[in-house]
C-alpha cells in the first residue's frame, strides 16, 4: 500500500492542480482563452485585469480549493492506506507533503489538459504551502503583501517570496527539529526556482520599467 501512496503523492496533486480555474472561468464568462488576453498568464492577476473582480473571485476560490485538497488527499491516503500520519515530525515523512506541493505546482504550471501551458503558480502555491507548513507560508505571505503594498508590483512580491521560501523552510525546520528538513529545503528551493522562472518575462519588464502595477488594466 505504501507504493500506492507514493503514486498518489505525485499523480493526484499534478492532475488536480492542473485544472485551471482562470481558463475555465474566462471560457464561461467571455468565451475567450485567458492565455490570449492581457499578459497571457492563466492566473488570478490577469483574470482580474481582463475579466473583472467577480471572475477573479471564482479563480481565487478554485485555485485555493484545489491546492488545499491536493495535500489533504495525499495525507489521508498515507493515513488510511498505509497507517502513517505524515504530519507527525517523528515519522520523518513530512517531506511527503512537500513532494505533493511540488507535483501540484508543476500540474498548475504545466497542465496536461491545456497543452502544458498554465499559470505562474502563485495563488495555488500559497494555498498548497499554507496546507503543507503554515508558519513559513505565513511569513512569506507577509513579505509578499508588504512588497506589493509598497511597490504595487505583484510579480516583484511573488519573486521575493519565492526566493526566500527555501531559506525560510530551512530555518523553520531546524528550529522545530524536522528530520526531513534538508529534503524539504531542496524541494522548497526547486519550487522557488520554478516560480521565479515562470516570472522571467515579468523580471524583464521590471528592469525595463514596463511592468504593470496592481490595479492597472491589461
Amino acid at each position: 500500500m505504501i507504493y500506492l501512496c507514493y503514486a498518489i503523492m505525485v499523480i493526484v496533486p499534478y492532475l488536480l492542480c492542473g485544472i485551471n480555474s482562470a481558463i475555465i472561468v474566462t471560457r464561461i464568462k467571455s468565451h475567450e482563452d485567458i492565455r490570449d488576453l492581457g499578459s497571457g498568464n492563466a492566473g488570478l492577476t490577469n483574470t482580474l485585469r481582463t475579466q473583472g473582480k467577480i471572475a477573479a473571485l471564482f479563480v481565487l476560490l478554485g485555485d485555493v480549493l484545489k491546492g488545499v485538497l491536493s495535500v489533504i488527499i495525499v495525507r489521508l491516503s498515507f493515513y488510511f492506506l498505509a497507517g502513517v500520519d505524515t504530519t507527525v515530525l517523528s515519522n520523518g515523512l513530512n517531506y511527503v507533503a512537500f513532494v505533493a506541493a511540488l507535483a501540484g505546482i508543476l500540474g498548475h504550471v504545466f497542465p496536461v489538459y491545456y497543452k502544458f501551458k498554465g499559470g505562474k503558480g502563485i495563488l495555488v502555491s500559497v494555498s498548497i504551502l499554507m496546507t503543507v507548513e503554515w508558519i513559513p507560508a505565513c511569513i512569506l505571505l507577509g513579505i509578499f503583501i508588504i512588497i506589493v503594498a509598497i511597490t504595487r508590483y505583484v510579480s516583484l512580491g511573488s519573486c521575493a517570496a519565492a526566493i526566500l521560501y527555501g531559506p525560510t523552510v530551512l530555518i523553520y525546520g531546524l528550529i522545530v527539529g524536522d528530520p526531513s528538513v534538508y529534503i524539504n529545503t531542496v524541494i522548497a528551493l526547486l519550487i522557488g526556482a520554478l516560480i521565479v522562472y515562470m516570472h522571467r518575462g515579468n523580471i524583464v519588464r521590471l528592469k525595463n520599467g514596463t511592468e504593470k502595477k496592481l490595479g492597472q488594466k491589461a
